[in-house]
């Protein structure tokens, strides 16, 4: 397929470096019918490839915009990270972590705080609590403290897993890329809890990468911490927080470096993007170190 071209930076941002522009070029052979990539940093956009406006499928990237509605529902009181959810013993703080013990898609697999274990399940148990404490749909709060606030007008969660079923844009989530990075929604210290290590030492497996000791965990945020392997760059700080999802798509943010990379793609996740995620991180990281 045709290399596109990364469009120049917006107005007051840091100027695309060689090698940054040269590992955008590359996506171009990541045989994906489609693929559109930002790079944001605090309040400016550096570099986009691809149609910034194409709706796609998010999957678990998803969990994203819901755990950030759910710390916004922990600041106005709506929910309370320690009140019990779940399984018996589990709380929102073991849901939003997936330390609950609930199973992928099952229910309950081991008691809550013994093992990180991926959950949709948790998931589906969060939103059902969040629509019962805000008297609404999950989705439309979700809409309501996240989507709207953040003009992410192209991104759908209605009627959709929040798991997994949300599409969104590009552009929709340097939006929220932008918010990560400098947060107006909730307040910095809540965002600093949700990017800190919940329940310590817990081990797990990483769907679709392999077993992960520790396999550390935020508040609804993958933590890169020293994992191996991953699919953020080799260069991307411990703390680096994110998501990827299925349907082939990521967003990272890297406060080392004051940097967040959205990745969408109509290419399912598996091993092609092990190989060809990571370069691009590590481009953008050490773009970022030369400014």
């Amino acid at each position: 397929m045709p290399e596109p071209a990364p469009a120049p930076p917006a107005p007051g941002a840091p100027s695309t470096d060689a090698g940054l522009a040269s590992a955008l070029l590359a996506t171009g052979g990541w045989d994906c019918p489609a693929v559109s990539v930002a790079v944001a940093a605090p309040g400016a956009t550096v570099a986009t490839v691809g149609d910034q406006h194409r709706p796609y499928r998010l999957a678990s990237v998803t969990k994203l915009l819901t755990a950030y509605a759910c710390l916004v529902a922990v600041e106005e009181g709506t929910l309370e990270l320690d009140e019990p959810a779940g399984p018996p013993g589990a709380t929102v703080r073991h849901l939003l972590a997936h330390a609950s013990g609930l199973g992928l898609d099952a229910g309950a697999s081991a008691p809550p705080g013994h093992r990180r274990i991926y959950s949709n399940t948790g998931f589906q148990v969060l939103a059902d609590l969040l629509g019962s404490r805000s008297a609404m749909p999950a989705h439309r709060y979700v809409a309501d403290a996240v989507l709207e606030p953040l003009g992410m007008a192209s991104t759908d969660v209605a009627d959709r897993s929040l798991a997994h079923g949300a599409t969104s844009t590009t552009g929709d989530l340097t939006r929220f890329a932008h918010e990560l990075l400098r947060p107006s929604l909730v307040h910095p210290d809540t965002l600093r809890e949700a990017t800190t290590v919940q329940f310590p030492g817990l081990r797990g497996v990483l769907p679709g990468v392999g077993p992960q000791a520790p396999n550390d965990w935020g508040l609804g945020f993958e933590l890169r911490d020293a994992k191996h392997p991953h699919w953020t760059g080799a260069t991307n700080a411990p703390e680096t927080f994110g998501h990827f999802g299925a349907a082939g798509t990521f967003l990272w943010v890297d406060p080392t470096v004051a940097r967040a990379l959205v990745v969408l793609t109509e290419r399912a996740f598996g091993p092609w993007a092990l190989q060809a995620w990571p370069p691009l991180s590590d481009a953008v990281v050490a773009a970022a170190r030369a400014q």
